[in-house]
């Protein structure tokens, strides 16, 4: 069930389309994603690995065209052809940015988590404080389950100008000798620290070699960087006397890493077919979805469908009930050229697939209302080819290719 939210609708004269090219917002997001640091230089990360979580409080989406101008609630704006009402305007971040993604040095390559916060005056934590918070402030977090014992020192960052502390999954004593001189740095100073207890696990626990004829869930469950399972991190944070706190009044602040990936590194199960369906020789599968077998349980290619939704036929009579399948409205081939990406948008009713064929480009996906288990966030990682991104009913969405090349994309899925 969706959580009322707040947003706002800029109304367009029905004569006079909407100018995307000022103020894009996925521009807009994607500059924060330019701006963010990091601990060490660059080599020492896995850059196509980078998954990002840029929250936000409030949208302001676009009113309906034509006749349907005045139709703001999104429960009722029911026809399907009318494609202005769901794209985004504008967006309204919050003070804390996470980024996940994999760092590498020596023989070690492994996750790390990095979580920062505005250090601007208009902060809410430095409202709180009269704008005192000083060089330093405090972070409570839990990630997947587990909490630091004590309140955790987060330097400012000028670079930045941002409180920053990024956590390394490294499992050796010897971080410092392996690190440039902007790693050591960051660990003088805190912002780079090693901390087993919240990141941990490695890229080789997902070797192709090991994982023929596995269940991917079962496969080191507790990597934070792992595949398919989310990563769910709570946080609150203090000023250095821990007197002062921006913590939603107790109920701390819910992320969560969640984008629908699945390709040759991104699945459920994997194993060796011979004879495949009568033929010769054998195949080596990669299962990405499923609703059969021993996934019956928990269809992914389903939805849950709600008052407002339209079902795959077409109307509403459904009783607010689970629709195992997945219905195909279009079937499209797009190429995007360089600089070119595909706005900020969401689907009322139906679900889509993002299929890269050739070439990478920056997928977004996001709630367009905050859900019982975790903020609102826009989450961005790289596409890469092989790869496709599932959207469910009502996720905002977008792609960019930022790189100098063409990229292909096959998409499919339903309108609204």
């Amino acid at each position: 069930m969706f959580i009322v939210h707040s947003d706002s609708v800029f109304k367009v004269d029905p004569n006079t389309p909407p100018d995307y090219n000022r103020g894009n917002p996925l521009l807009k997001l994607l500059n924060f994603l330019e701006r963010a640091q990091l601990a060490a230089e660059r080599e020492f990360y896995l850059t196509g690995e980078f998954q990002y979580l840029f929250p936000y409080d409030s949208l302001v989406l676009y009113r309906p065209q034509g006749n349907d101008a005045n139709i703001l609630d999104p429960t009722v704006q029911d026809n399907k052809t009318d494609f202005q009402k769901q794209n985004v305007k504008d967006f309204v971040s919050t003070d804390t940015f996470l980024i996940r993604g994999l760092a590498t040095v020596g023989d070690w390559t492994g996750p790390f988590l990095r979580v920062s916060y505005r250090g601007g005056p208009d902060t809410k934590l430095s409202i709180a404080a009269n704008h005192k918070l000083g060089e330093k402030i405090k972070l409570w977090i839990k990630v997947a389950g587990v909490a630091t014992p004590a309140l955790i020192l987060v330097p400012y960052n000028p670079l930045s100008d941002r409180y920053e502390v990024e956590f390394w999954g490294y499992p050796g004593n010897d971080l410092r000798n392996q690190l440039d001189d902007k790693g050591r740095n960051a660990l003088d100073r805190g912002e780079l620290q090693v901390r087993n207890d919240l990141v941990h696990g490695s890229i080789a626990d997902f070797n192709r070699e090991a994982l023929s004829e596995r269940y991917i869930l079962d496969v080191a469950p507790t990597n934070t960087m792992h595949p398919i399972l989310p990563l769910h991190i709570e946080l609150a944070w203090a000023d250095f006397s821990e007197k002062i706190w921006d913590s939603q009044n107790g109920a701390n602040y819910h992320y969560e890493f969640n984008m629908i990936v699945r390709g040759w590194d991104h699945f459920l199960g994997t194993g060796i077919s011979s004879n495949p369906h009568g033929g010769i020789g054998f195949l080596e599968y990669r299962n990405l979805m499923s609703n059969y077998g021993r996934y019956s349980s928990k269809p992914e290619l389903g939805r849950q469908l709600n008052s407002w939704n339209f079902n795959a036929f077409g109307n509403k009579n459904h009783g607010n009930g689970f629709e195992r399948f997945f219905a195909v409205d279009y079937m499209d081939l797009h190429v995007l050229n360089s600089g070119c990406g595909i706005g900020l948008h969401r689907h009322r009713d139906n679900q889509e697939v993002f299929l890269m064929m050739d070439g990478q480009g920056f997928m977004v996906v996001g709630d367009w209302c905050k859900m019982p288990e975790r903020e609102r966030c826009f989450e961005i990682r790289t596409l890469q080819a092989g790869h496709f991104a599932m959207l469910k009913g009502g996720n905002l969405h977008a792609l960019m290719n930022a790189t100098d090349e063409q990229v292909s994309l096959f998409m499919f899925g339903g309108y609204d």
